[in-house]
């Protein structure tokens, strides 16, 4: 779904068009966020940095990258000094908030988040799971979590389980 990996049966299906068969790189930087559980930041950058390189790797040649980043990181709960912190100076639960904008940044229309909330204590989780709902419900985003989570089973809108291949009820 991400665009990582081709598949060899059956399809996936992006606005009619196979996965397969479109360009990989701008459905990744334009179409797809990714949240990772192990966050994937650059420690050596601040979370600012982390935010405007999405927006430079996605071909975003506005002048207001730093105001763009600088949104995404409030609309999850970091606020300007803390966006302008190295990443290994801020918490798990900041450090995935940083992860979340810096999938938001370049707008796509859906969120894939690995294991988002695998890290964080369960207050954290709370918060992070709040995030996600906003996305879905304020901005229409299509938020895809895979997770082991109880508790994010409870807090989501459809479930869905991967067994043995299959997608079930």
């Amino acid at each position: 779904m991400a665009g990582l990996e081709t598949y060899k049966e059956g399809e996936i299906l992006y606005n009619e068009k196979d996965l397969n068969k479109i360009n990989h790189d701008y459905y990744r930087c334009h179409d797809v966020g990714i949240v990772f559980q192990n966050y994937n930041l650059l420690p050596y950058l601040t979370a600012l940095e982390n935010v405007v390189l999405s927006l430079d790797i996605s071909g975003y040649t506005g002048k207001d990258k730093k105001i763009k980043a600088l949104e995404c990181l409030k609309k999850v709960g970091i606020d300007k000094s803390k966006a302008n912190q190295r990443i290994l100076t801020l918490s798990g639960g900041q450090q995935q908030r940083v992860a979340i904008a810096r999938a938001l940044a370049y707008n796509p229309s859906i969120i894939l988040a690995d294991e988002p909330t695998g890290n964080l204590d369960k207050e954290t989780e709370e918060e992070v799971l709040d995030i996600f709902t906003n996305l879905a419900h304020k901005d229409k985003k299509c938020i895809i979590i895979i997770s082991h989570s109880n508790n994010v089973k409870e807090k989501v809108d459809v479930v869905k389980y991967l067994k043995e291949g299959k997608i079930t009820n």
